[in-house]
């Protein structure tokens, strides 16, 4: 008999490293806690979504699974994907910005080559050697289309693992194509990155399997429900909820007050309430969300037409219509649908 098809589930996540604690950290503050009694175990759950089965992998290894089928959804870095990804389109990125994981893939060439600072150059370091030259890259596929693009579809690509920082200084290549995030690494060894040679810029990303997606409306509500709880977190943590204390005869006399202000005015609207208290007058309660980087301006705003007893509370969600992944997610799918 054949194998009955897969019902299970699957999410991958990264098994070690520094992606892998964020991106634990993010579906803990998105509400999304994986369950993992064990340090050392390779499968988890999520007791907010009991129907989804987790996975750790290395993050290479999850876009290949994706890809595959093998697994549903994975987070992983949007190097990866464009590396490992494939033509066929059987990856769908759901989430391109998930705030961590930043880094760049770079062409990247020892700080003694004072002549070459820029793509262009790499033309005449090739004359002088009288050869090709060789570069060592974990990202094969990047490098070739990228040094392509460049007119340098000749440059000899070396695999290798670990660290490639000293293939240079050991002769094994000339430069090397390499991810860098803070460039300390780049410093130490004497390395520099070209001015243009800047191949991609990544982050952590979520991503599923289209195919998944279009066969199976469970994948496909699960998918909902992922973006949905990152999305409104994620929106939730550039802002901040503000409460305050405010005298007026009326929620509408505040309100008249609020509107002509940069900021507290410039929203969709202030919550009013009646205030019970001792005090003598009308007060009333006012509570608003602003974004962090203008919370020093709304409570200054708030205190000029009156505002007392400012509190500010961090923001778990914002759930607002549908959110735009969710409709460029249906709007990839209706494409790949009607092609």
């Amino acid at each position: 008999m054949p194998p009955q098809p897969r019902t299970e589930i699957r999410l991958a996540l990264p098994s070690k490293g520094r992606l892998a604690t964020e991106t634990l950290d993010l579906l803990a503050r998105a509400g999304l806690r994986v369950h993992k009694p064990n340090p050392r175990q390779l499968k988890a759950s999520i007791p907010a979504m009991p129907d989804l089965t987790v996975l750790f992998q290395r993050a290479g290894d999850i876009v290949v699974g994706v890809r595959s089928g093998s697994v549903d959804f994975g987070v992983t870095g949007l190097d990866m994907v464009a590396e490992r990804g494939g033509e066929n389109g059987d990856i769908l990125v759901l989430h391109d910005a998930l705030g961590y994981g930043h880094c760049s893939l770079d062409v990247i060439v020892p700080e003694a080559e004072t002549d070459v600072r820029c793509m262009s150059d790499l033309a005449a370091w090739r004359a002088r050697l009288g050869r090709p030259l060789r570069a060592a890259t974990k990202f094969p596929n990047q490098s070739r289309q990228f040094f392509a693009r460049h007119g340098l579809a000749d440059v000899r690509l070396i695999s290798a693992e670990g660290s490639l920082e000293i293939a240079p200084t050991i002769g094994y290549a000339d430069l090397i194509v390499d991810l860098v995030s803070t460039g300390t690494t780049l410093r130490d060894n004497r390395l520099r990155a070209l001015e243009d040679g800047r191949i991609l810029t990544s982050q952590a990303c979520l991503i599923a399997n289209r195919r998944a997606l279009q066969s199976r409306p469970a994948v496909l509500e699960t998918a909902r429900q992922l973006l949905e709880f990152i999305v409104a977190h994620l929106r939730a943590a550039e802002n901040a909820s503000v409460f305050a204390n405010v005298r007026g005869a009326s929620p509408e006399e505040i309100a008249r007050k609020m509107l002509p202000k940069p900021v507290i005015g410039g929203l969709q609207g202030p919550t009013i309430s009646p205030l019970v208290t001792r005090q003598e007058g009308d007060w009333y309660a006012v509570h608003i969300v602003v974004p962090k980087s203008k919370l020093a301006q709304a409570i200054a705003e708030l205190r000029a037409i009156g505002g007392s007893g400012v509190v500010v509370a961090p923001v778990t969600y914002i759930f607002e219509e549908e959110p735009p992944e969710v409709r460029r997610m249906l709007a990839a799918l209706t494409d790949e649908v009607t092609k």
